[in-house]
């Protein structure tokens, strides 16, 4: 047999999608992997590595065969007692088999399975040559990318998310015939538009990425983008700046509430978004430069995010940032062309962004002559939700909830005033320019104007943080006038949204209804406020007209909540088991529930925790068999044998230490002291038969262990804990 080489794949286009560049580069490298995969071309050793660039999707695989092995191909059929009738001669079902495969039924052989003996057929298939199936395992994985809307080009009938002008079918260094969208296959591909002279013929596969370098072009999408990142990073410490998120980076802005803490919250936000248009800026070069460019300083009077915004999403530039967190009126552009005199290009850029900026500074300006409030009544012409009214009915139900929070939160009348106000305001800069040209900026820009308008400070930072957490990692509000706000703005939208019918299925979820739950627990959770979340779910669905909302919308979004609340406490290192014994008892509390769940760590820990919670399984399945509620209280005249009298005093001793305990949070003390129930519970377990005749002693038995089950239920369900 022939050996196997390594294949490459290349088609050259016009200039790709560069969001999606990535995307398209790495579905096409399985597609086509699994597709040689599936004709036997592949070797176990094989390896498929993508190569992406402005105008190419290429893919190398090493290990192809150049023709697949010969194989043995079987087909089942019917059942031995199904194909052969009483004499042994062959069924109806038999000879249609053998039609169907072309031979006589003498000549099917059998085969033994689980369900009996099956008739069988086989036949030896000769391998075929790597060019009989190349193009078309080719054209059907590019059928399987991702895209949104192909395109036609000339007069054929391919289509493509581009038109396609070129194709390389490499095995080794052979070329396989082939063509795939019309184009016939080769070995010539381009170089770089403007800094390579022609075609270029690649020697062999292997060679593919040293023959595009020779061209001007880092094939390598991975290479590309950390060659960008590297000259990125040396141009920023040159100027003494940060282009990218620095490791040693100090501050999340979730401790402290000062204005150096929300710079490092803006600076981590600006800098993010350089992270995220990596990718982007890659995909449009094949032989990145960078190069850096100034604007006046007078600009920064604009918020820094419309600037990073107006930098990144339209002009791709990455912004600096200086070590104190402030915007520099400096930027990066990379380039697709390397000179050793980029004046031009870099003046040509200043040029553009400077007409850019003006007309951020126009939206800004003008934006300002209007206050907040008088922005409100526009509201009512912005649809929220279909049922759920416009925005201005949004704003009045956040009013009423925002308050009730507030209120629940003990908080003084002044700041009581203060979530109203935020709640009337949060929403004005909808219907601002500034938020129209860059929506992601709501409540950043609100938080602008409010300032300007004169609005008290802690109103004003709950116009921005009502949106926080805006994704994963995202800090928190802080200040309980922008947690009141916060939370009802995410309950207003569950509750609502769930409440009409929008539940979210499987991966679907266009209203971020999960990102808003996992944002109310961590709100409760990590802010430890003490309230109580079916209070509060009951408290926004009250605040929508009667008979809008699903009867049973406070029940299911409270179940919805905690669902997110799992995987969350996961990520926090807590086991499976161990958050199913704390959320199997619906805690209407959740800023408790790590509390519970480290006392449970460490109860865990004891020698005594595994008999207990063997015990409490017990427990929970003699009360689930015996059906029924027991009896409430024990009858201390019932209690005929010592260890279950010794049980029920030590069950009375530790209830009065332990309930004192959990209305203190002390889950792990109380759980300590729980432990000593060990050498009673089993002494009772080995001495006393809980299911006694006499329907009296029976009862009380079982109250007595309904008892015990709850004084470890004031903590966790044990129970549930796995050994």
């Amino acid at each position: 047999m022939a050996r196997p080489a390594s294949l490459l794949v290349e088609l050259l286009t016009e200039e790709l999608p560069p969001k999606s560049l990535r995307r398209l580069s790495e579905a096409f490298r399985d597609a086509l992997h699994e597709a040689l995969g599936a004709l036997a071309l592949l070797t176990p050793e094989s390896r498929a590595q993508a190569f992406a660039t402005p105008r190419r999707l290429a893919v190398r695989i090493t290990g192809v065969l150049p023709r697949q092995p010969d194989r043995v191909l079987e087909r089942r059929g019917p059942a031995v007692a199904a194909g052969l009738d009483a004499a042994g001669k062959p069924t109806p079902a038999l000879l249609g088999f053998a039609r169907s495969c072309g031979v006589e039924p003498a000549m099917l052989e059998r085969q033994a399975g689980e369900k009996g003996e099956y008739f069988v057929y086989r036949s030896k298939q000769k391998g075929e040559p790597l060019g009989t199936h190349l193009a078309a395992a080719v054209e059907s994985s590019l059928k399987k990318l991702p895209v949104a809307k192909l395109m036609r080009w000339g007069a054929g009938e391919a289509q493509f998310v581009r038109p396609v002008h070129g194709l390389v079918l490499l095995h080794g260094a052979k070329v396989i015939s082939g063509a795939v969208l019309g184009v016939r296959s080769g070995n010539r591909t381009l170089g770089h538009r403007f800094l390579s002279r022609g075609p270029t013929a690649i020697p062999s596969a292997e060679k593919y990425e040293d023959t595009l370098r020779r061209a001007s072009v880092i094939a390598d999408f991975e290479e590309r983008r950390e060659a960008i990142r590297r000259a990125a990073q040396a141009e920023a410490k040159r100027r003494k700046a940060h282009a990218f998120l620095p490791r040693d980076w100090t501050g999340d802005g979730t401790s402290d509430d000062s204005e150096m803490m929300r710079r490092i919250r803006i600076a981590q936000w600006i800098l993010g978004s350089n992270e995220e248009l990596l990718d982007e800026v890659t995909a449009i070069v094949e032989w990145p430069a960078v190069y850096a460019g100034d604007f006046d300083p007078a600009f920064l009077a604009v918020p820094p995010q419309v600037i990073s915004l107006t930098m990144q999403k339209n002009q791709k530039y990455l912004a600096l940032v200086s070590p104190e967190a402030k915007l520099l009126p400096t930027y990066l552009v990379v380039s697709n062309i390397v000179t050793r005199k980029p004046k031009q290009i870099v003046h040509g850029n200043e040029r553009v962004l400077r007409a850019r900026l003006a007309d951020a500074r126009f939206f800004f300006e003008t934006d300002k002559k209007t206050s907040l409030e008088a922005r409100v009544p526009r509201l009512k012409s912005v649809v929220y939700l279909h049922k759920l009214g416009s925005q201005l009915d949004r704003v009045e139900r956040l009013r009423r909830i925002a308050v009730a929070f507030a209120e629940r939160m003990h908080l003084s009348s002044e700041h009581v005033e203060h979530a109203d106000r935020a709640a009337l305001l949060c929403k004005a800069d909808l219907v601002s320019d500034m938020v129209g040209e860059f929506p992601e900026l709501q409540g950043e820009m609100g938080a602008y104007y409010a300032a300007h308008d004169g609005e008290a400070r802690e109103v004003a930072r709950a116009i921005e943080a009502h949106y926080r957490p805006r994704h994963a990692g995202d800090s928190l509000p802080l200040g309980p006038v922008s947690l009141s706000v916060a939370l009802a703005d995410r309950l207003e939208s569950i509750v609502g949204i769930y409440g009409i019918g929008h539940v979210p299925t499987g991966d679907k979820d266009p209203y971020a209804l999960r990102r808003h739950a996992l944002g109310v627990a961590r709100i409760l959770i990590e802010r430890a406020l003490p309230l109580e979340l079916p209070d509060l779910i009951a408290t926004a669905r009250d605040a929508f007209p009667a008979g809008l909302l699903s009867e049973k919308v406070a029940d299911e979004v409270y179940d919805f909540v905690l669902d997110r609340v799992r995987p969350y406490l996961r990520e926090r290192e807590f086991r499976p088991d161990e958050i199913e014994a704390v959320l199997s008892l619906r805690p209407g509390r959740l800023d408790l529930a790590v509390k519970r769940l480290e006392a449970l760590q460490t109860f865990r820990r004891l020698p005594e925790a595994e008999a207990l919670a063997a015990a409490n399984k017990r427990i929970r399945n003699i009360l689930r068999q015996a059906g029924g509620a027991p009896a409430i209280t024990v009858d201390p005249a019932l209690l005929c044998e010592e260890a279950e009298r010794t049980l029920a005093h030590e069950v009375s001793a530790r209830r009065a230490e332990v309930e004192p305990l959990y209305a203190a949070g002390e889950y792990a003390a109380a759980l300590k002291r729980l432990a000593a129930l060990r050498g009673p519970v089993d002494l009772f377990f080995d001495e006393v038969m809980v299911m006694a005749e006499d329907e009296a002693l029976k009862r009380n038995r079982l109250a007595l262990l309904e008892s015990l089950s709850r004084l470890f239920l004031g903590a966790a369900d044990i129970s549930r804990l796995q050994s």
